[in-house]
Formats: structure tokens, sequence, C-alpha cells
């Protein structure tokens, strides 16, 4: 299934003594980019959750966010400076009575002491941590994925029914290219009456110079190769696997193939229609850069 680069996921679960909350984003990359918000205390668990995205993830820049909550501050233990407060009053007391200022010093002074409280985290099980960060870490990726699919699909469409269009002009270039070459015959045969009045003309030069003419002008090659690519983008799209760059190489052959009928052209339907499905491939390319 086809997936877009961009993407968000969200979870948030309550497991043990712990609420912690992920938030996975991507934008477009040409390449699997990724960067991370995570507390210090658990830097620890990077590399693994790098792990979990880059098995599903093939291309994006991703952030990704965990937060973690302890319920109650249950795993929290803060106990009190007692020095530094006390070298703090005897500071402030000293101070104020130099500057003959009322001494209002209470319990509520102490919260604004720096270093005046110690807080103390026990020991971590690291394995069920991390358990638990994944099972959350999951829970998102899977969110993050069904919304690159869905948006996918839409992408999906939007090509087919631009590259249908583009079908649509290649078979009228293939209806006017014979008549062109026809149109030049009869030209040729008109402008050399003119030049020899009454003299014979030689119906096998004038045939040689039309063959000369739909050789040059001649866009089979060219339709063929195009009919070929456009079987194989449609495959590509039915496909399950990453292929955002193998895409974008056949848009460009696409587009190669449509210059080069562009430039063969010697009729101004051809030209025009030409110019119509060039507009049509970069509309396809715009949408296959943010497919992953």
């Amino acid at each position: 299934m086809i997936k877009s680069m961009t993407g968000f996921g969200r979870d948030r679960r309550v497991i043990g003594e712990r609420e912690i909350l992920v938030e996975i984003r991507s934008v477009n990359s040409r390449y699997f980019e990724f960067s991370s918000k995570i507390p210090r205390s658990f830097q620890f668990l990077e590399d693994k959750i790098k792990g979990i995205l880059k098995e599903k993830i093939s291309r994006g820049k991703v952030e990704y966010s965990l937060t973690v909550y302890n319920i109650q501050g249950k795993e929290t233990a803060v106990t009190v400076n007692s020095l530094v407060v006390e070298n703090y009053v005897t500071a402030l007391r000293e101070t104020g009575e130099k500057l003959g200022l009322k001494d209002d010093l209470s319990l509520n002074s102490i919260f604004s002491m720096a270093d005046a409280f110690n807080i103390v985290r026990p020991d971590v099980d690291e394995e069920e941590l991390w358990n638990s960060v994944k099972t959350v870490t999951e829970a998102a990726l899977d969110n993050f994925i069904a919304m690159r699919e869905t948006e996918g699909e839409k992408m999906k469409a939007d090509v087919l029914e631009k590259l249908s269009n583009i079908e649509a002009m290649i078979e009228k270039v293939c209806e006017y290219s014979p008549e062109t070459v026809k149109a030049y015959r009869e030209r040729l045969t008109e402008k050399m009456n003119e030049i020899l009045e009454d003299k014979q003309i030689s119906e096998q030069r004038i045939l040689l110079e039309a063959g000369i003419f739909a050789e040059k002008t001649a866009i089979d090659e060219e339709t063929v190769r195009l009919k070929s690519h456009f079987s194989q983008l449609r495959s590509m799209l039915e496909t399950d696997d990453p292929t955002g760059r193998k895409l974008d190489f056949l848009v460009q052959e696409i587009n190669r193939e449509i210059n080069t009928i562009g430039s063969k052209a010697q009729d101004l339907r051809i030209t025009g229609i030409v110019v119509d499905a060039k507009s049509e491939v970069e509309k396809i390319r715009e949408q296959i850069q943010n497919i992953e």
C-alpha cells in the first residue's frame, strides 16, 4: 500500500505507576531522519525507540516525543538540604539587621532558596520501563502508519487520475502523427508543382522526401516506451514496498519521452497536447515526492 511521508500518531496510556505519552510526526525527506525529545533520565531508550520506528518507516524526517509522568509522585522522594537552608537564613538575618529590615522569614521562604531541596529518585527497573514505553510507542506508531496509509490512498487516486489524462493525450498524439506526414506530403507536392509548373514531378522523389520527414518525426519508439512506463507506474502503485524513489525515476523517464515527442512535433495540435501532458506529469511528480 502506498504511504505518504507526512503523518502523525499519538498514544497515551497509564501503565503501573506511570502515565506515558508518545507522539510521532514526520515530513518529507529523501532518507530516514530521526530526532527525539526524550527526558534526560530516559535517554538510554533512544536507540531502541529508533530501531522500532526504522522497522516500519523507510523515508521521512521523523520526530519522536516521549513524556513520562509518575502518578502521585510515588517514585520520587524529596528531602530538605538543612545545612544550605540554615546558611541562607543566617545570611538573610544578618543582612536584615544591618539594613534595619523586618525579619519576615517563614517556611514559604525556603521554596525560593536555590538547592534547598534534594529530589531523590529510586533506581528504575530499565526492562520494565522499556516494556511500558515500547507498548505505547508501538500503539502510537500504528496510528502514525494508519494516517500515512490514508494519505497515501488519496495520493494514489490522484496520480492514477492524472496518469489516465496523460494516456488519453498520448493516444491523441498517435492519432495526429500520421496526419502530419500526410499533410507534409501534400504540401511538398503542391510546392514542387508551383516550382516546376508544367514539368512532370517525380512521384518517387516526393515519396522519398516524405519518408525522410516521417522518419525524423516518428514517435513510435517514444509512445511504446511511454506505454511501458505507464504500466510500470500502475504496478508500483499497487505494491506494499516503499516505491517513492523508483516512482520518481520513472516519472523522470516519462517526462523525457514526452519532451522528445515535443521536439519532433510538426503539428500545433501535438505541441499543445505535449504542453498539457508535461503539466500533468509535473503534478504527478509533486505528489510522488511525498510518497515513502
